[in-house]
């Protein structure tokens, strides 16, 4: 009998509107997406496949070239609206293997420290978690505002940054789960662990051109 897998899965739909195509901009020479696959490909002692879900056919041209097998997400599940988790519980039905753990990359987190998954997977293993997502600690001074009124939210007007009450803020760098909390239509289980990274790749999210140039920046920055 077959061992049930570990596999990747990176979703990346074609059409974004704020950064156009932004998942085959070339960061650093390479598509966005292709950083990803990438760094898959570099824990193959952990992942079995890497499956990239689009409903693109240059994101799937660059998925073939960069090694990952491609799914093909319907048009029913690929708008701008829909969870990501409706694309990750597609590619388990398409597939005729069994699997048991799903990691989850978004191609729009591009920048990850080398070790991240390594050193939570073994906290995943070890934990026998349901999930295990990363987080990184927020050192903003936030608030609310009423009827025109700044509400602060985590601390008193006057105090120190440095004092805060540490709350934290999901990055995206990386989501694991059992393959049954994905059938249960999630990806971040109520007992999921909360992996805290401190390193400045957890501040990349790529939305906006801005957000491109920064990850531009802290790439070449890093090498």
């Amino acid at each position: 009998m077959m061992k049930a897998k570990t596999i990747a899965i990176i979703p990346a739909r074609g059409g974004s509107k704020r950064l156009p195509n932004k998942n085959i901009l070339l960061l650093g020479g390479i598509p966005l997406l292709a950083h990803s696959i990438l760094y898959a490909k570099e824990n193959q002692n952990l992942i079995d496949d890497v499956f990239v879900t689009t409903d693109d056919d240059s994101i799937k041209a660059i998925a073939l070239q960069f090694g990952a097998k491609v799914i093909n997400r319907p048009s029913e599940i690929s708008g701008d609206f829909e969870p990501t988790i409706t694309a990750v519980q597609h590619v388990i039905s398409s597939l005729d293997f069994e699997v048991e753990n799903v990691i989850l990359l978004q191609p729009t987190n591009p920048l990850r420290p080398i070790n991240l998954l390594q050193d939570c997977f073994e906290k995943y293993e070890k934990l026998n978690a349901n999930s295990l997502f990363t987080v990184s600690q927020n050192h903003h001074k936030l608030g609310k505002i009423h009827d025109n009124q700044f509400v602060p939210f985590n601390y008193k007007i006057g105090q120190r940054s440095q004092d805060l009450e540490p709350l934290y803020f999901e990055n995206g760098l990386l989501y694991i789960s059992k393959v049954n909390v994905i059938n249960n239509h999630t990806i971040i289980s109520e007992d999921a662990f909360p992996y805290v990274v401190n390193h400045v790749f957890a501040a990349v999210d790529i939305d906006t051109q801005d957000d491109f140039d920064f990850a531009e920046y802290l790439l070449h920055k890093n090498k």
